[in-house]
């Protein structure tokens, strides 16, 4: 079986029937939760199950669960966490157990609901000039710690029986413009991307899943990295990433033209998978046919990518409460 080359949404609560018919044909490999598809807690999961259903298999739901401003997730369902740069900060030199324990405690939040994948680590190297809509997001202002941290959260994942998404390759942290608005350019030397952005994306090169960034490098390509031939190329060879390349949404304003050309022009840069957020149902279709059938490289990806789902190992709730409260001073949650 080869799946659909694409990542999509629900409109609402629980599948409609033409979605219902739709993703049974277009087969995606995989789908996303947003704020308008959460109300309780057993509605996410029989709307995880629908989704299952209409494609017949045990495909991947994901989710943006980072903590801060960015969790579609919130009380009472789950806990709610301060931004991650926040959390970091107050947590000091215990900073790479906390992001440990954070997302082990959201990997189990998620795994009780259905959701076995989350948009998290940002590997993205923060720095003065961060715009905001990024910035405490972020783990840090240096490679090496923005690595060891992501690290720490990916694993965290890992071992709650969540598949992580490294994000924004090949880094996102000299945007000084919103991609969800415009399209950011980055004009660094490529000497200096390679030691500092793109090196915490190398060092993380083997997990399973990545999300591009919508981003120009001037020093390679006029194009976004999204739809760029040799940014892709840089992704696969000079930082060595090999598992499943997911677009960002590619709704968002920083890529132009016609939802369906920016989907055939990701996938002919090298993208795996095509993600499309809150578009009308015409608007999936146009997209999934434009994006087609994974190729057989995309395809090895993804499989390889699901077999590192795994059950979640056990975890003492209250210790895992207790030993981060600890770290944090008291002050754990926002």
């Amino acid at each position: 079986m080869t799946y659909g080359a694409t990542i999509l949404d629900a409109d609402g609560l629980r599948l409609s029937a033409d979605e219902k018919a739709f993703f049974r044909d277009a087969d995606p490999f995989g789908f996303i939760l947003f704020a308008r598809n959460i109300e309780t807690a057993d509605q996410v999961r029989a709307l995880c199950g629908d989704f299952r259903e209409a494609v017949g298999r045990d495909c991947p739901v994901t989710i943006d669960q980072e903590g801060g401003r960015v969790q579609r997730l919130r009380r009472p369902l789950v806990r709610e966490w301060l931004a991650p740069l926040e959390h970091v900060q107050r947590a000091g030199e215990n900073a790479e157990r906390a992001m440990y324990l954070r997302y082990r405690l959201i990997a189990h939040e998620l795994h009780g609901l259905g959701v076995d994948s989350n948009c998290a680590p940002i590997a993205d190297v923060a720095c003065a000039a961060t715009h905001d809509f990024l910035k405490n997001r972020c783990y840090g202002t240096d490679t090496a710690t923005v690595a060891r941290l992501g690290r720490a959260v990916a694993q965290g994942h890992l071992d709650g029986g969540v598949l992580p998404v490294l994000k924004h390759i090949p880094g996102h942290g000299r945007a000084t413009a919103d991609s969800h608005l415009d399209l950011p350019r980055v004009g660094a030397p490529a000497e200096e991307l390679e030691q500092t952005d793109f090196a915490a994306f190398r060092a993380l090169n083997d997990l399973p899943l990545g999300m591009t960034a919508h981003l120009v490098y001037d020093a390679y390509d006029s194009r976004p990295a999204t739809t760029s031939p040799r940014m892709m190329q840089l992704i696969r060879e000079e930082i060595g990433f090999d598992g499943l390349v997911m677009t960002d949404d590619i709704s968002m304003k920083a890529l132009k033209g016609s939802l369906p050309d920016i989907a055939r022009d990701s996938i002919a840069a090298g993208c795996d998978v095509v993600l499309l957020c809150n578009a009308a149902l015409k608007d999936r279709i146009a997209v999934a046919e434009a994006a087609g059938a994974m190729t057989e490289a995309a395809q090895s990806r993804a499989e390889r990518a699901l077999a590192a789902r795994k059950p979640p190992a056990d975890l003492d709730i209250q210790a895992a409460e207790d030993e981060l409260a600890a770290f944090m001073g008291g002050q754990v949650y926002g």
